[in-house]
């Protein structure tokens, strides 16, 4: 019957605006809510199947959707660790509680946070959400992981003890006087003290000796030839490498390794310019320099200069900083000057964000709906970078919220009065006599 139509299409006209207002009530909250994505309540006609004189009504339904490929504007922060996204991409976190009961991640994703260290060292933010990052190795480089799975990721956490950083490879760059290899040369030996840490932290030394071959009479061209001594503070003085090294003097390549011949210690790699020698608490690379290349160990003029000694390895120091890079890299620093990197946290994207269910906190969990996720590199693809010392805020307009309010509560009101003057009809009806 029409009249009966119409009283329910004006119910689900006052069930649909009851609905809209809703997601109103809930984007005004949440307008000072980092992160939060607003929701929407779209409408939908339903059409009845009409034909005739008369017209049956359909009525509305609704559809609440969240829209969280939507991005809200950056504000600073004076924490290293709160972190926003310039752009797609949003960051992996895990549940604290869950990862605690069943010991197995589940990958949850959220647009911002503020994280801080807890008392195990976690980055966490206030809601219980740890920060997930791949752990780098000890030279900084982060290893090859899939990107979509969870495998590999770990909540990012920091060792609050004291920390050292044994040395593990040396790279020198030193020139040594030509001059001293040629016939009535002095011979003099040329010493270089090069610190490195133990397994300790102790700082230790690496003592060289260079001392050139000088030709004997009758003998008139320059020998191009140094022996390498080196010893180890941490054995007493030990010897742990010799080497005798042979320049080039011709006019391409002149000043270059020639030749290095390994009198003690560890083979050297004509390649790789290393030799790895062994001192108290281990092996440590020692990069002399490939042959025929222009790095490590040169023999040009009259000079001996020690142009550049890099190492890694540090010496024992308490942690006191947390910074995060706009590739994700996360670094501690220390009191001692020495940055580490210890994680990379990478960004997920998906195919369709607004298809992911929507949980607590502003983190959201993805779905066959949203498509599969891939873990970028935060600035690949099409991901944005990090930034850190920001928060993402709210993605309501409550300007816009407030004037949907005006209209739902005219729609509503009208709605009201459709099933307010059916009823009137019914009655009317019902007082017709015969």
């Amino acid at each position: 019957m029409t009249i009966s139509s119409s009283l329910n299409a004006g119910v689900s006209g006052l069930t649909a605006n009851a609905s809209r207002l809703g997601t109103i009530s809930d984007n005004i909250a949440n307008s000072s809510t980092y992160g939060y994505r607003r929701a929407e309540t779209e409408f939908n006609s339903l059409v009845m199947s009409n034909s005739g004189r008369s017209y049956t009504a359909g009525g509305v339904a609704t559809n609440n959707v969240r829209l969280i490929d939507q991005k809200g504007s950056l504000v600073t922060t004076d924490n290293a660790t709160d972190l926003a996204i310039r752009g797609r991409g949003m960051l992996p976190v895990v549940s604290a509680s869950q990862l605690q009961a069943t010991g197995e991640p589940e990958l949850l994703l959220t647009p911002t946070a503020s994280f801080r260290l807890n008392e195990e060292g976690y980055l966490q933010n206030q809601s219980g959400y740890y920060l997930m990052g791949w752990p780098a190795n000890l030279d900084g480089s982060i290893p090859s992981y899939p990107r979509d799975t969870t495998d590999g990721l770990q909540p990012v956490q920091f060792s609050l003890s004291l920390t050292g950083d044994p040395t593990t490879n040396v790279e020198m760059s030193l020139n040594l006087p030509a001059t001293d290899t040629q016939v009535d040369a002095s011979g003099d030996p040329y010493n270089l003290s090069i610190e490195y840490f133990d397994n300790l932290g102790v700082s230790q030394a690496i003592n060289l000796t260079f001392t050139p071959t000088v030709p004997v009479a009758p003998a008139t061209a320059p020998s191009n030839t140094w022996n390498m001594l080196m010893t180890d503070t941490a054995q007493g003085g030990a010897v742990v490498g010799e080497y005798e090294i042979v320049f080039d003097d011709t006019r391409n390549t002149g000043g270059q390794i020639l030749s290095v011949t390994t009198i003690s210690g560890g083979a050297y790699d004509p390649l790789t310019g290393i030799a790895e020698i062994t001192v108290a608490g281990g092996p440590i690379d020692f990069n002399l320099g490939a042959v025929g290349e222009n790095s490590g160990l040169s023999q040009l003029s009259d000079s001996f200069a020690p142009i550049s000694i890099t190492k890694d390895g540090s010496e024992v120091g308490n942690m006191v900083g947390v910074e995060v890079d706009a590739n994700g890299f996360v670094s501690a620093q220390y009191d001692t000057g020495v940055s580490q990197i210890l994680y990379q946290v990478p960004l997920a994207d998906l195919p369709n964000p607004n298809g992911m269910t929507a949980l607590d906190n502003q983190t959201f969990k993805p779905t066959p709906s949203s498509g599969a996720y891939f873990l970028w590199d935060a600035g690949d693809g099409p991901t944005g970078d990090i930034k850190s010392f920001a928060r993402e805020e709210s993605t309501t307009d409550v300007a816009k919220e407030l004037t949907s309010m005006i209209q739902t509560q005219r729609a509503y009101s009208s709605n009201a009065k459709v099933i307010q003057t059916v009823d009137e009809m019914l009655q009317e009806t019902a007082n017709i006599k015969r």
